[in-house]
């Protein structure tokens, strides 16, 4: 990368960092997705029970070989067939030790903002697990909530609803069906059964101080 357009991208994450812990969040810099796993190790103990939610990003990382690591219990997604197991590690993920997920989007001022078909990652960001770690590529930053909202509708519902095959209006045309409408609303879409956008959940200033932690990468990651 360019180092006058890194110098511009690092002074927007640090504000952003800055406004996460205003917001009760812990905020780690990883420079590159290299940078992550060791970042990701230091929030661990030996012991933890591990899960994650549905996201590129940790893909992209590279960290799922951390959390195979015989020091701690991994509660793997990959690894249940079944319906039926798939609902049982959801519901096994609010008594995680750690939960690890992406973010849809995050606001300049320190706001996360996620959106859900299933709803068991905003489920477990809210509530349940001891400790949750969101690591997102700083393309997830946007100006405020408007902005989230628009970077879902274009930007990540889309791709997502190609990658799980899911029939919807966004995944045929590219963008949600909302955004043909005048006046639409933040909950606004379309009558798909397939939909991924049924619930949405806005993270501010935390009651729980530390809880979430968040890391964002100098780099493009994940829709």
């Amino acid at each position: 990368m360019d180092d006058n357009k890194k110098s511009i991208i690092e002074k927007r994450i640090n504000k952003t960092g800055e406004n996460l812990k205003k917001n009760n969040m812990e905020f780690y810099y990883a420079e590159t997705s290299a940078d992550v796993c060791p970042i990701v190790e230091s929030l661990l103990k030996e012991g933890d029970v591990i899960t994650n939610g549905g996201t590129m990003t940790m893909g992209e990382i590279g960290l799922k070989s951390l959390l195979e690591s015989p020091k701690y219990k991994y509660l793997d997604r990959a690894k249940v067939n079944t319906p039926e197991e798939v609902v049982e590690l959801y519901r096994k993920a609010f008594f995680a030790d750690v939960y690890i997920s992406s973010s849809n989007a995050i606001t300049e001022d320190g706001v996360l903002y996620n959106v859900d078909g299933n709803s068991n990652r905003i489920a477990a960001i809210a509530f349940g697990p001891k400790s949750v770690i969101i690591i997102a590529g700083y393309n997830k930053i946007v100006k405020d909530l408007r902005e989230a909202e628009l970077r879902v509708k274009r930007e990540a519902a889309p791709p997502n609803c190609v990658r799980l095959n899911c029939d919807t209006y966004c995944k045929e045309k590219g963008e949600c069906v909302s955004l043909t409408k005048s006046g639409s609303q933040m909950y606004d879409g379309c009558g798909s059964d397939g939909r991924i956008c049924c619930n949405y959940l806005i993270s501010a200033h935390q009651r729980h101080k530390g809880r979430i932690k968040v890391i964002i990468v100098g780099e493009e990651l994940g829709y």
